[in-house]
């Protein structure tokens, strides 16, 4: 047991070495908090000016409603185009240099090989969201009342597991090919798809076979989260979908192995 997870963090320290040794971790950190300020500002900008006329209204204003969880939607929608960018070369760039050939010689297995990938890849993102989240002490320390941290917390998990469910997605595409690129599109091209079944399937008076699609879309279980509210059954489904996804990776990398 010792040994195996020996492995798994010695693929996971060569991952995060070469993350933070080229471009990657930092151009992809740079990205997601920029435009997570820039979201941020806007946010609490529009929200000034509403809150200014719902109180000349007699209505209250709502920062969980008409802040944070717009916040983190959009934010869902970003992580589309930056976790191609940190998936797209875990396995490509391995098979385009040759060296999976190396890792077949060394007593390491193949889910070994992939989850010290996967991990790897799930820290840079959870510490781009970690890193994000500095936003919102701007929020406590001057909003009038404080916002509640319970949507916070939530929609943070819930952007850490949709984009885990991405990242398997993205590590399975990069098994399957030598280019880089290829796999970054064909990541996102995923990603849309996914999207664009959450909306063809989201509407609840639909038949079974839309409700069927809507459950399917990754991106409609982050409804409840993004709104304070913890569901069991939707954290199930990501860590479902994130390992199966890890599964097939697996597979893939070692039917690879094999054909060779």
């Amino acid at each position: 047991m010792s040994s195996a997870l020996n492995n798994i963090v010695a693929i996971f320290q060569k991952e995060w070495r070469h993350y933070f040794g080229s471009p990657i971790a930092w151009v992809a950190l740079f990205v997601w908090t920029f435009l997570f300020g820039a979201f941020f500002a806007f946010g609490v900008w529009w929200f000034t000016a509403q809150a200014s006329q719902m109180a000349m209204m007699g209505r209250n204003s709502s920062l969980n409603d008409q802040l944070i969880r717009g916040l983190f939607q959009n934010m869902s929608v970003v992580a589309m185009f930056i976790i191609p960018m940190i998936t797209m070369r875990l396995f490509a760039e391995e098979k385009r240099q040759g060296t999976m050939e190396l890792l077949a010689t060394v007593p390491v297995t193949d889910t070994q090989i992939v989850l010290g990938k996967f991990l790897a890849a799930v820290a840079l993102y959870a510490l781009m969201i970690a890193a994000s989240l500095l936003n919102f002490a701007f929020l406590w320390q001057y909003a009038t009342p404080a916002p509640e941290w319970k949507p916070i917390a939530t929609g943070a998990l819930a952007l850490l597991l949709l984009g885990m469910c991405y990242i398997a997605i993205g590590v399975v595409l990069s098994t399957r090919t030598q280019n880089q690129m290829i796999a970054g599109v064909l990541s996102f091209c995923v990603f849309l798809g996914l999207l664009v079944l959450g909306w063809y399937g989201g509407d609840s008076m639909g038949g079974w076979f839309k409700q069927t699609l809507g459950y399917l879309a990754v991106t409609s279980h982050m409804e409840d989260l993004i709104k304070g509210v913890f569901s069991l059954k939707d954290v199930i489904f990501y860590a479902t979908f994130a390992l199966f996804g890890v599964f097939l990776a697996q597979q893939s990398v070692a039917s690879s192995r094999w054909r060779a």
